[in-house]
């Protein structure tokens, strides 16, 4: 009996409940895509393994044979190529993302660049636009240029300029939604329609907006990344990144994965699990605190600017407003002032910290002129958008009011 019970259990192991389809956003992020396990615990195990056995030889050629099949084994046989717990993971974030499949990488520009490299040939060309994340915009122009592959770069916004900078060889549009730091809109419709006209594939990088915010997939998107360091692990605690779409893509991402190695930590996957559970709980404060943030800030006279897609102010309100559930967490404005200025009011903060990255419980603050790219000259970095009295600000998960008072405080020091 106690044999029968332990292979039943096992057999279990990679059942997948997936009954929370269209639930609430928390049911979702708790439940969806849950998996049974052989120990009948309510969390998902780590399973701290880099190497699997086999019964018999009869039971090794049966696992290569289903491999080579494409099948499903329901287990696994190197580290390298798949773990129960990172497997545990994908499927939740492909249930978030209503994706066919999921895979999981060691961080977000992990993701990104086996993307890239994946699904660019020599010869091709690829169009981003101008508000993408700094290092993807870095690995499309430079790096990419080494292995044959020209990179277009377009102002987010100006779609008659993205079709027209389409090439014969173009084979892959990029962008992000919300865009860093300026938190612009991509108009969905528009940016697939111009990639299906051309059978050109399309990638967002959706990290800003979360899965409970918008899913770029149900738009039409090809392949959604996540920086999942942010607001899906939700703790600043752990580095990670993850492609979703279709099974077809996400198993040539999954094959690429296994050949340059930047696979995930079981133990950060964990971490990753956990943290989304809480995410629909999060998400709905970072949304709360952004909005009322943000009109605080917008409403103040020590405060040139603010841009947050949730007000009518920012220049893609409009779309944001059709396609997303929520506006986040990132707030980014301009002082009244210099530089130095600008220092001294991020000094006067008490509850954010200073710090790059965004998406966790603690709300970070930065100066980009000073953090991101200090190492530029004051004309470079103006030339892309980044003035000295630009501030982003990241909230976590404080208390709304205390968060604006503390604003409040802070302003009247400069």
């Amino acid at each position: 009996m106690v044999t029968k019970l332990t292979e039943k259990a096992s057999i279990n192991t990679k059942n997948i409940i997936n009954d929370f389809p269209h639930q609430g956003p928390s049911t979702r992020s708790v439940h969806i895509n849950r998996q049974n396990n052989p120990y009948h615990s309510v969390t998902e195990p780590i399973v701290q393994a880099a190497t699997y056995h086999f019964a018999n030889t009869e039971d090794l050629c049966a696992f290569m044979e289903a491999n080579i099949c494409g099948k499903d084994t329901g287990r696994d046989e190197y580290g390298r190529y798949g773990n129960p717990t990172i497997s545990a993971v994908e499927k939740r974030l492909a249930g978030l993302e209503n994706a066919e499949d999921a895979v999981l990488f060691s961080c977000g520009m992990a993701a990104i660049t086996t993307v890239l490299l994946t699904l660019l040939p020599t010869g091709s060309n690829i169009i981003i636009t101008d508000d993408c994340y700094r290092r993807t915009r870095q690995f499309c122009s430079s790096f990419l240029q080494r292995l044959g592959i020209s990179c277009t770069v377009v102002p987010v916004g100006n779609y008659e300029l993205l079709e027209s900078s389409v090439q014969p060889n173009t084979r892959l549009l990029v962008s992000e939604s919300p865009t860093n730091p300026y938190l612009r809109i991509i108009d969905l419709e528009r940016f697939i329609a111009i990639a299906r006209g051309k059978n050109i594939k399309t990638v967002l990088d959706a990290t800003f907006s979360t899965p409970l915010n918008m899913r770029p997939l149900d738009w039409g998107v090809d392949l959604v990344i996540h920086s999942a360091t942010k607001y899906l692990g939700g703790h600043n605690d752990i580095m990670a990144g993850v492609a979703a779409g279709s099974s077809k893509l996400v198993k040539e991402l999954r094959e690429n994965l296994g050949i340059l190695g930047a696979i995930a930590d079981p133990h950060n996957a964990y971490l990753l699990l956990r943290g989304i559970k809480t995410l629909g709980l999060r998400v709905a404060q970072h949304n709360h605190s952004g909005q009322a943030v943000s009109q605080f800030l917008e409403r103040h006279p020590k405060i040139e600017r603010v841009w947050y897609p949730g007000l009518p102010s920012h220049p893609d309100h409009i779309t944001a407003a059709k396609q997303m559930n929520g506006f986040g967490g990132v707030v980014s404005f301009t002082i009244k002032g210099d530089l130095e200025t600008t220092s001294r009011f991020i000094d006067a903060v008490k509850i954010p910290l200073i710090g790059p990255s965004f998406g966790g419980a603690e709300s970070l603050i930065e100066q980009p002129a000073l953090q991101s790219f200090y190492e530029f000259s004051t004309e470079k970095r103006q030339s892309i958008g980044i003035t000295d009295n630009l501030v982003r600000l990241a909230l976590g998960i404080e208390d709304t009011e205390d968060l604006v008072a503390d604003l409040q405080q802070a302003l009247d020091q400069v």
